[in-house]
């Protein structure tokens, strides 16, 4: 029956959408193209995916359940948001498992197909949900979306099971039409991902069509929602996951050196697909080498640096562990290689597919005798493009192991990025020594391979096979200058401390950490590291909204700490440090700096929460005046803000890396301002 319902628009500034179901039903895949087709529209975007660590957990099971959550505005944001807006389940465990998230007056899409009495006891509930009287503080539209899946393809001729497939399309469609989404390029995306089977093609585009068709015919919506496009600083824009920014910085970075790249890794979560995506860039002089094992690989990147190349290596927390002894061999060495560490929950294989910020400790002194690197953090996933070239840069610069910290939430997550010309990169002098560098007792032209830049500190670097340039590598100590095995207690220590001082003199190339303090009146400091820069941001946020005086700086980083960061840290009454472990970097600081900093630390798999945030934050800062606890409102008061409320407060606060310092990334593969 044609619909006879006038269709209200109503204007949002922003919304969170998660879609959740069954990890064989396609949500991740749901929320990409969701995400595309909102990158392509214009919105600033952040997004969360979240599954389990099962290949294919039990269906039907709360431990079975995926999900992928899309936070899209009309402005500069900085989370996956804490709470969806819209929650679209697709089976009653995705129901169960995410209703806890959802915020009261939220909209429920429940598709009911599987709310059997069998499926509803396997997760414990008693009675079917959707009659119950459970949902009445939501606004609920129960839709029969995988029978109404079935029949919007049963002219393609599919089993039933085959055609239930495509349910995830329907939803997608549907929600494409709730929120006004440019549909083009799924239907592009799915001709091309299906074109070797017509009929699988044609039912998931049928599908998708019938259920953004739906939307227009339906009695149950009555109200469709337009997001505007956020607007920007021109210039060309793409979404970019953590992963693939990564990949194509350590591309750049290798680029803007004139070296070879060479990757050994082995395939580890969520470490691989960086693996996966320089594997389809030989054609820039990438070799990738998928190891048998984790030491194997960071050999192949070693050897790759010792023959001139920028060795590269890639992981996780339980891969770092077995890689920490040719690590070690780097740092004797004195050879550039970039060791990138994408974190998740631990110890042993812990939970692979959530995310946490625990190897802190481990990649600073996780390595026999003193074996001092550098470590940088990448703070947002198209930062992860940023800190790869600038590991590149500095592993190159001083000749030395560099380690990268991303993580899950990073790796897996996805933002706009703005991308830079490559004008705007760094340059990057490999300064490979091409004849001798010194003369012998005899006046003799030599080589001295251990000779050191006076500024730098960083050792001469020899592409073996160079004429009159040959000389000896390995584990044992070396004698200074010569490199010659040495056994001296006297050279031993001087070489123990060149090593040092050579990571240290890496702080003289970085800038000074910058503080955001609006008007300089702030007595708290919120101090991060990492993927927490995000909701630090959006918690910040909050707390001003409501008046509160708060300061807030990041540190990318981490070793060697920016100069001016103990002067910072002290002119500050209390400093703040969130983090996803036990108050790794709060131990850090205490000891350098013999400051008593305030840790709050949650390691529960997932990112922390902007509201959460707020309410630690402005406690705190009440705390530092003096309030007492009765007396205490901004916390609360920051934590219980809604929707759009603290987020137009400070545009252009989101960097991502960018050496402008703009806003960034609101238009997936387009140029200009919208």
């Amino acid at each position: 029956m044609k619909r006879t319902v006038t269709i209200e628009v109503k204007q949002l500034d922003r919304v969170v959408i998660r879609f959740a179901g069954d990890s064989g039903d396609g949500m991740q895949l749901t929320g990409d193209r969701f995400t595309a087709e909102t990158a392509s529209f214009g919105n600033d975007l952040s997004t969360l995916p979240n599954f389990p660590a099962e290949i294919r957990a039990p269906a039907g099971t709360l431990p079975g359940v995926s999900s992928f959550q899309l936070h899209f505005a009309d402005h500069d944001i900085l989370t996956p948001g804490d709470a969806p807006d819209v929650l679209i389940a697709m089976n009653p465990a995705a129901l169960k498992a995410n209703l806890k998230d959802v915020p009261r007056g939220a909209t429920l899409i429940v598709d009911t197909a599987d709310f059997t009495a069998r499926n509803l006891k396997r997760i414990g509930y008693d009675e079917n949900p959707l009659e119950t009287g459970e949902l009445d503080a939501y606004h609920v539209v129960p839709l029969n979306l995988t029978g109404m899946t079935v029949e919007s393809v049963k002219e393609f001729g599919l089993t039933r099971k085959d055609a239930s497939r495509a349910k995830n399309m329907y939803a997608l469609g549907l929600v494409s039409w709730l929120f006004q989404r440019p549909v083009e390029s799924t239907i592009t995306f799915l001709q091309t991902k299906f074109a070797g089977k017509p009929d699988i093609r044609d039912a998931n585009i049928a599908a998708f069509r019938a259920g953004y068709n739906f939307g227009e015919t339906a009695e149950e919506f009555s109200v469709r929602y337009e997001v505007k496009p956020a607007s920007m600083a021109t210039g060309t824009y793409r979404n970019i996951s953590g992963n693939l920014a990564l990949a194509y910085g350590l591309v750049a970075g290798a680029q803007r050196a004139g070296l070879p790249l060479v990757l050994g890794a082995y395939p580890i979560t969520p470490a691989s697909d960086v693996l996966h995506e320089l594997s389809k860039l030989k054609r820039f002089n990438v070799t990738t080498i998928q190891a048998e094992d984790e030491i194997a690989g960071v050999g192949a990147a070693l050897g790759a640096s010792f023959g001139g190349a920028l060795g590269v290596t890639t992981s996780s927390g339980p891969g770092i562990s077995l890689k920490s002894e040719t690590i070690g061999l780097g740092v004797m060495l004195e050879l550039p290689l970039v060791v990138c560490d994408i974190q998740r929950a631990g110890p042993s294989t812990g939970m692979p597919t959530k995310t946490e910020q625990a190897d802190l400790l481990q990649v600073m002194f996780g390595r026999n005798g003193e074996a001092p690197l550098p470590v940088l953090a990448a703070q947002s996933p198209a930062d992860c493009f940023a800190i790869a070239v600038e590991a590149a840069r500095i592993a190159i610069t001083y000749r030395t192991p560099v380690i990268v910290l991303s993580d899950g939430y990073l790796a897996n997550g996805s933002e706009p990025w703005k991308i830079p010309a490559v004008a705007d990169l760094p340059t990057i002098e490999p300064n490979f020594t091409l004849e001798p560098n010194a003369t012998n007792d005899k006046g003799e032209p030599t080589y001295l391979p251990y000779l050191r830049d006076p500024e730098t500190l960083a050792r001469a670097w020899a592409v073996p096979g160079t004429a009159g340039l040959d000389h000896r590598i390995g584990g044992l100590e070396k004698e200074d200058k010569t490199g010659n095995i040495s056994y001296d207690p006297a050279n031993h220590d001087l070489m123990i401390r060149t090593r040092q001082a050579k990571v240290d003199a890496v702080a003289r190339s970085i800038p000074p950490i910058e503080v955001d303090d609006p008007d300089g009146t702030a007595k708290v400091l919120v101090l991060g590291w990492g993927s927490t820069y995000g909701p630090i941001g959006a918690g910040v946020r909050r707390v001003r909204a409501v008046g509160g005086k708060i300061a807030q700086a990041h540190l990318r980083h981490l070793n060697p700490f920016p100069s001016n960061l103990g002067d910072l840290i002290r002119s500050y009454d209390k400093v703040l440090v969130p983090e996803m472990n036990l108050g790794q970097l709060a131990m850090l600081l205490r000891a350098k700096y013999l400051v008593d900093v305030v840790s709050y630390a949650q390691v529960r798999g997932m990112p922390l929460g902007a509201a959460e945030l707020a309410e630690v934050i402005g406690n705190l800062v009440e705390e530092t005046a003096g309030i007492d606890d009765d007396a205490r409102h901004l916390g609360s008061a920051a934590a219980g803000l809604t929707h759009g409320e603290a987020l137009r407060t400070e545009p252009n606060g989101r960097t991502n890396g960018q050496p402008n310092g703009q806003s960034n990334g609101q238009l997936h593969e387009s140029e200009g301002a919208r």
